[in-house]
């Protein structure tokens, strides 16, 4: 007995409002979540490539705003150069004995310096020439032109230079630097230049450009103070004559390339042979020479009393390899390992390299903060959503659908009269309106139901009987059309070996034919003729002598023929047995299946499929290659594998009939294709195979040539499916020949493995 609750004893159940919007306010959540994570991506994006864009900027004016001081002392040369070779000019066509005299003075220490009683180092150039310079006509005039120029030049300049001043060849410095007025009169008589950068960089074998040149950054030790030093050789004929040259203070610079950066960034400012020349963390330390960033790697023991942690050398090191490895003309690469965007220029002069490094963070954390507040405002208008969304849900929808569940309880307990309130004009009260119909609908339907069973297992019965007829109908058919099918498969195969015994019953008769029994026959006369002087008719008469050799010729002429007869009796006695082992095989398919298997050499089961197409290839002019590579015996049914070879060979000569004569070629390969299988391929070089037709050509009654019947490749690729294994076929396209793959397991073991997957 069943049962039924009413339904006000129906358990509780969920709220419908709660789940709904547990459901909605999950689904808005994950919409808020992905909406504030595209706001991230956009944000972090657009902050990105603004601040590539600063960067570039930044990099870009700075490099000009630096480089200003570089150009224009490569510019002073230029106008110094043009007024040293003027002067050489003008005063080879004086004699500067007399003013040469009146402004140097050889010392007792064997130098030659300005005379102390006229000179000021604050108004006028200094000369220091070592000792042992040969003083002739030729070295005054460019002494002489070389100080008129420092004096005419190098007080204008010193607004921006520290120094200017002129070297010759010889190792002599005329210079004016109004902040150390005595430096020339107090040098030591041993002071060279010739091993300083900045003379051996202007020497023709170091400068064949003859070009202006920026020497390594330097520290003055009494001042602490680092610079650098440009030098411009001047050639006059072909002759090196003098070097002008600048020393540039480099403080100012250091300092603002430090100090000066877009917030979040910083800059560096080196060499692109790894000189550091300013970096905020890598400050160099007086007297400790200057910072290389390809030897120091970031190890302790490669730097002494450089400041900056290990970390910081190392994460330098990373950033000059990724420099080196910059394409010309490219502003703007990143370090990944870092986390940095880089921006990159050259100072016009030094061609030293300008860095702004800004840490990705920058970007990222300002493009946190913006989603973090679309987050926030998404989290509460999530709220009061929800809050007003159950208001709604509980009013309109929850108590309306109460009703309903209600109405439903007395529906299950057979309680057709049901009242719900059809007033409301939306889709509850339409609702309404089609469950009070349904539930008349029903209670009509139950009763016409009731009836209607009285009268249905008399229609079942008879509907059973009327679907064992169809059944029986429907067997016998399958039956003829399998037969019918065995049928066509036995027409088709015996009629490919029965063409090959033909063939071979028309040589033999040929061969018999051409046998030369008459002459037989005409030597045995001519013997009787002369039986009672054969011995002399063999050794004098001329058509005795020959006799002997025509017989023996004879001889071997017919054990010849008959063994060619015998091999062809052999291939139509074997040709037989294959037409009976096909009946038979045939046979089988109309009874219940049965495995026969036996040891089977494949090389030869190939060979005999080559024999029994032998006659036919023979007459299209088909030349076999064979590949058959040794292996073991393989555990099979023999006439089925054959059946299969014979049909494939057949179908493979009929598509060379396109190709022309002595160009048909047929290779047929046997290989092991993985453990436990083997396959044998036969290709041809014919017609070919469309594409769309490569998956239709293995359907029952279809076929491409105009005499076929479409049965062979139907039935060889179900006796490859019994035999456990597949036939598939490949062709590059329409005359461009077919492959077609036959693929066998060496055992049964392997057959039944394959069959179960």
């Amino acid at each position: 007995m069943v049962v039924r609750q009413h339904a006000s004893s129906l358990p509780a159940r969920s709220s419908l409002a709660r789940s709904t919007l547990i459901k909605m306010g999950v689904r808005i959540a994950v919409i808020i979540a992905l909406t504030t994570l595209f706001s991230y991506l956009h944000i972090f994006h657009s902050l990105r490539d603004e601040a590539l864009v600063q960067l570039e900027r930044n990099v870009t004016e700075r490099s000009q705003r630096e480089q200003t001081l570089f150009v224009l002392a490569e510019d002073n040369h230029a106008a110094m150069k043009v007024a040293m070779a003027e002067r050489l000019r003008t005063l080879s066509q004086e004699d500067v004995d007399a003013r040469f005299n009146s402004l140097f003075a050889l010392r007792p220490d064997g130098t030659l310096r300005n005379r102390r009683e006229l000179f000021d180092g604050t108004r006028m150039p200094g000369v220091f020439v070592p000792k042992d310079v040969t003083l002739d006509a030729d070295f005054r005039r460019r002494l002489v032109a070389a100080y008129d120029v420092v004096s005419q030049y190098a007080p204008a300049f010193h607004v921006r230079f520290t120094n200017t001043g002129i070297m010759l060849p010889e190792g002599v410095v005329v210079g004016y630097w109004p902040e150390g007025p005595n430096y020339f009169q107090d040098l030591e008589a041993t002071f060279s230049i010739k091993d300083f950068e900045y003379f051996t960089l202007a020497q023709p074998e170091h400068n064949p450009k003859r070009e202006s040149v920026w020497t390594s950054i330097f520290e003055d030790p009494p001042t602490q103070t680092w610079m650098v030093t440009v030098t411009t050789p001047l050639d006059v004929d072909g002759r090196y004559v003098g070097t002008m040259s600048h020393d540039l203070l480099l403080n100012d610079l250091m300092g603002r390339t430090i100090n000066n950066h877009i917030p979040g960034a910083y800059n560096i400012l080196l060499r692109d042979d790894g000189q550091l020349i300013a970096h905020p963390e890598m400050k160099m330390k007086s007297g400790e020479g200057v910072y290389d960033i390809q030897k120091n790697t970031g190890k302790p023991e490669d730097v002494s009393a450089h400041a900056g942690t290990a970390e910081a050398r190392a994460h330098l090191h990373a950033i000059f390899q990724k420099l080196k490895d910059l394409p010309p003309g490219e502003v703007l690469l990143e370090v990944p390992e870092y986390g940095e965007l880089l921006a990159v220029a050259r100072l016009q002069g030094p061609e030293w390299i300008a860095v702004t490094v800004l840490p990705e963070q920058v970007v990222s954390s300002a493009a946190f903060r913006a989603a973090r507040y679309v987050l926030g405002f998404g989290v509460v208008s999530l709220l009061l959503e929800l809050v007003i969304m159950y208001w709604v849900l509980r009013q309109q929808i929850s108590r309306p659908l109460l009703d309903f569940t209600q109405a439903t309880a007395r529906l299950e307990a057979g309680d057709f009269n049901v009242e719900l309130d059809t007033s409301r004009d939306d889709e509850l009260g339409h609702l309404a309106s089609s469950f009070q119909r349904m539930a008349d609908e029903i209670h009509r339907r139950e009763e016409a139901l009731r009836q209607a069973n009285e009268g249905l297992e008399q229609r079942v019965e008879q509907r059973t009987r009327e679907l064992q007829e169809v059944h029986r109908k429907l067997v016998e058919t399958a039956r003829q059309v399998g037969r019918a099918e065995i049928a066509t498969n036995v027409l088709h195969n015996v009629g490919n070996v029965l063409n090959s015994v033909l063939t071979s019953t028309l040589l033999a008769r040929e061969r018999l034919t051409a046998l030369k029994l008459e002459s037989v026959e005409k030597v045995a006369e001519l013997l009787e003729q002369h039986r009672n002087d054969l011995p002399t008719f063999l050794s004098q008469d001329e058509r005795g002598k020959n006799v002997l050799p025509f017989i023996t010729r004879l001889g071997k002429y017919m054990q010849v023929e008959r063994q060619e007869i015998q091999t062809l009796l052999g291939d139509v006695s074997r040709h037989t047995e294959h037409i009976g082992a096909i009946v038979k095989l045939q046979q089988r398919y109309a009874r219940t299946p049965q495995q026969l298997y036996e040891s089977v050499n494949l090389g030869e089961l190939v060979e005999d499929a080559l024999r029994i197409n032998q006659a036919a290839l023979g007459r299209h002019s088909v030349k076999v290659e064979r590949k058959l590579a040794e292996m073991p015996a393989v555990v099979t049914e023999k006439h089925k594998v054959l059946m299969i070879l014979v049909n494939l060979i057949s179908n493979a000569k009929y598509a060379m009939d396109v190709v022309p004569e002595g160009q048909r070629h047929l290779t047929v390969s046997l290989a092991n294709s993985s453990p436990g299988h083997v396959h044998i391929e036969v290709r041809d070089n014919g017609m070919g195979i469309a594409p769309e037709m490569l998956t239709r050509i293995f359907q029952n009654g279809f076929t491409t040539r105009e005499d076929g019947h479409g049965f062979g490749l139907h039935s060889s690729a179900l006796a490859a499916q019994e035999l456990g294994g597949s036939l598939k076929a490949y062709s590059p396209g329409p005359g461009k020949g077919a492959t077609f793959t036959l693929e066998l397991p060496t055992t049964p073991d392997q057959r039944g493995e394959r069959a179960s997957a």
